[in-house]
């Protein structure tokens, strides 16, 4: 990691009205937190806050993001039958997001630990140069990101 600073778990949040969204927490988190916008504007479809080097907030447009998980399946025991069309896609709201050394490893670990897999490790250069990433399901069936970059 090279001593840079390192988001180990932060949220974000998947929002259907960016801009609006993005006005909000973009008046509200500097006011309240000292947040300071790092990255994206109110055109979308990411915009990110930091405190003091760490990641406290990100906001990504719901859409763009179905695109990356739009495999997702309902994970058995949740009140449904396992399948496509379950929690995931345009019903996600919320995503934790941890920055980990090795996203193929960390992919690993989660499957062989009962998560549920929702888009598999690969580069993303349109989120960032070097950014690569997957996604997986906890049994509840939340999203979790999983990225290096």
């Amino acid at each position: 990691m090279n001593g840079a600073p390192m988001d180990a778990l932060h949220t974000r949040l998947l929002v259907a009205r960016f801009g609006d969204a993005f006005r909000f927490y973009d008046a509200l988190l500097p006011a309240l937190l000292g947040a300071t916008r790092t990255r994206g504007g109110a055109e979308g479809p990411y915009a990110s806050w930091d405190v003091d080097g760490q990641g406290v907030l990100a906001l990504f447009d719901r859409t763009a993001m179905a695109t990356v998980t739009a495999s997702t399946t309902t994970p058995p025991g949740d009140g449904g039958p396992a399948g496509p069309g379950g929690p995931g896609a345009l019903d996600d709201r919320t995503m934790l997001v941890s920055r980990v050394p090795d996203v193929d490893a960390a992919y690993a670990a989660c499957l062989s630990r009962g998560a549920t897999p929702a888009g598999p490790p690969a580069d993303r250069p349109e989120w960032g140069p070097t950014l690569r990433s997957a996604h997986v399901r906890d049994p509840e069936g939340n999203l979790w990101e999983l990225q290096s970059y």
